[in-house]
């Protein structure tokens, strides 16, 4: 067994530099009792070494520091101990959240491992964390790659179980999940998610839309004391990245929807409260010293099997998307179609900075020349176009007609507008990388130029997609696209029940091949050298804590000799 000794002078404030000023100013410890009433976890995990999490709660009101110790195991009784981290420290300032990245202390590529924390007062007292499990990354020749692929947890609407079945899996290497991992609305009778019939159960904590520092770690602290979130990062690393929520609907790099500065106060000041919970509060990497918090983009090599490519599109360098309502003005009576795509198709829209493009361009090109199998883009938001669905057209004149007529006057607008719309070859959701095509269209040239052999996985829709993604001239098939749906937050068929919106999507456009716009659960990935299959898994329901499982759906995908895919084929 190791001990890790780095930690070990911190517990006598004398570590590093530190030391001189550690002994003019002696760590304040907290002396009372403690729980780990937030779980544990682990992530963002490379062939030797992975980040450990958890939180310690003190149970009477303190501004001190809590001493604690991590172990890890080869087995879950800790009868083979390969390492001991003493002397960590869960600080006051980090809402005594501890992250301790095992580098090179003795883990293995592509083993599992078991790991604990022991927190201790000072009076010699000990309490003990629940067991987690996690992985390390398989280094060289690999026969295959199990991820759970999740996204869109919304407390208030209902249970987690999708999160509660990835913790039963048999097996799962990694957990990806794509963002919105809280939400930011409050309680409010018509707040999102508030007119979930569990809703009242399941308030939102604190019940205001969070703005602060303390805001944002209450509500990252309500969903890790959730049991089936906790079962979930228990079970396997998670590798992870913020969508909009985690700081508001529909952020970019200036702003949000959901914020007005008028009443919210400065953009800026939220952003900083609701990354510095996030890094607090997961299990990711924090960036090193002089790194912007904003650039969470990072690799994760499989073996020879995959390499993951997350990327960050929302507050490095997005810029605020097109609105039909103000940038398709109508002219006699008809959009102007041609003034919206002008702006629509400029090169300054961007979703992804030069520099993260870059990045990405060398992880790409590295992973192709180096033989790896599939380069898979861990990304937030649906790639595909998707054009609106003609529900008209699909259910015949009559049957929507009687449609229109049951809906509510402010579903029946929307539901109308989006028929109208799909005349013209324009995006359903300019939120996506579809109101932004000169920039995906970068990232497909980075795909090509390497050969590379692309899947890329999709968050944020609350739907299950499985697309192929063409080139702007429709000649190439440069990548497959899966999308997980949410674990609970309510898609576009919870709001139009019993219509066929998934063959009316897949009718009206091209690189769409199914999609299922109620479904909660999560995607499968299996990644093997010649193959991907991608399996769509529901949980029957969220309303309650007892459910099922099954597999909507499950695709194959190939890749071609010269770089690209070949077409899906369902199974």
């Amino acid at each position: 067994m190791n001990i890790d000794r780095r930690k070990v002078l911190g517990l006598l404030g004398l570590s590093g530099a530190a030391a001189s000023e550690a002994a003019a100013a002696p760590i304040n410890w907290y002396k009372g009792p403690v729980a780990f009433e937030h779980g544990v976890a682990s992530g963002d995990p490379e062939a030797h070494s992975v980040i450990f999490w958890t939180r310690v709660t003190p149970k009477q009101a303190t501004t001190g520091d809590i001493d604690l110790d991590l172990e890890v195991a080869a087995d879950p009784d800790f009868k083979t101990p390969i390492n001991t981290s003493m002397g960590l420290r869960a600080r006051a300032s980090r809402d005594w959240t501890v992250k301790h990245d095992m580098d090179g202390n003795g883990l293995k590529p592509g083993t599992e491992y078991w790991y604990r924390f022991k927190a201790r007062n000072q009076e010699g007292g000990v309490v003990t964390s629940p067991v987690g499990r996690t992985r390390t990354l398989p280094a060289g020749a690999t026969k295959d790659v199990v991820l759970a692929v999740v996204s869109c947890s919304l407390y208030p609407n209902g249970y987690f179980n999708a999160y509660d079945a990835i913790a039963k899996l048999p097996r799962v290497d990694a957990v990806v999940h794509l963002g919105d991992y809280i939400y930011e609305y409050g309680g409010a009778p018509g707040d999102y998610g508030m007119n979930s019939p569990v809703a009242k159960s399941r308030m939102p904590d604190p019940p205001h839309e969070i703005l602060t520092l303390a805001d944002y770690r209450r509500r990252h602290a309500q969903c890790k004391a959730d049991p089936a979130t906790q079962a979930a990062h228990a079970r396997a690393p998670w590798i992870v990245v913020w969508d909009d929520h985690e700081t508001a609907d529909n952020s970019w790099i200036g702003g949000a929807e959901n914020h007005d500065p008028k009443t919210e106060g400065d953009w800026a000041t939220r952003k900083a409260a609701a990354l510095k919970a996030y890094y607090e509060w997961m299990p990711i990497a924090d960036t090193g010293p002089g790194g912007l918090p904003e650039a969470a983009w990072r690799g994760f090599q499989f073996g020879d099997v995959a390499s993951l490519l997350m990327v960050e599109t929302r507050l490095s360098a997005r810029t605020h998307e097109l609105d039909y309502d103000v940038d398709m003005p109508m002219v006699d009576g008809k959009p102007d179609v041609a003034a919206f795509t002008a702006k629509w198709k400029d090169g300054a829209h961007r979703m992804m900075g030069e520099g993260q493009e870059q990045w990405l361009a060398s992880q790409v090109g590295a992973s192709v020349k180096a033989n790896t199998a599939w380069q898979v883009l861990g990304n937030q938001v649906v790639m595909a176009r998707v054009a609106p669905p003609d529900l008209k057209a699909t259910m015949g004149e009559e049957k929507f007609a009687a449609l229109l007529a049951k809906l509510p006057e402010y579903v029946r607008k929307r539901v109308a507008q989006t028929v109208a719309m799909s005349a013209y070859d324009i995006p359903s959701n300019l939120d996506a990388w579809d109101g932004y095509p000169a920039d995906r269209q970068r990232v497909y040239d980075i795909l090509t130029a390497a050969k590379a052999r692309p899947i890329v996985l999709a968050g944020d829709s609350h739907m299950f997609w499985a697309n192929e993604l063409w080139d702007d001239a429709g000649k190439t098939r440069v990548a497959a696209e899966f999308g997980a749906t949410s674990v609970t937050s309510p898609g576009y068929g919870d709001v139009l029940p019993d219509v066929p919106l998934g063959e009316a999507f897949v009718q009206r456009n091209r690189e769409v091949k199914y999609v299922h716009p109620s479904a909660k659960g999560f995607l499968l990935l299996t990644l093997e050298h010649g193959k991907a299959t991608g399996e769509l898994v529901a949980v029957s329901t969220i309303f309650e804590p007892k459910y099922e499982t099954s597999v909507l759906k499950r695709f194959v995908v190939t890749p071609t000799g010269s770089g690209g895919v070949e077409a899906l084929r369902e199974i």
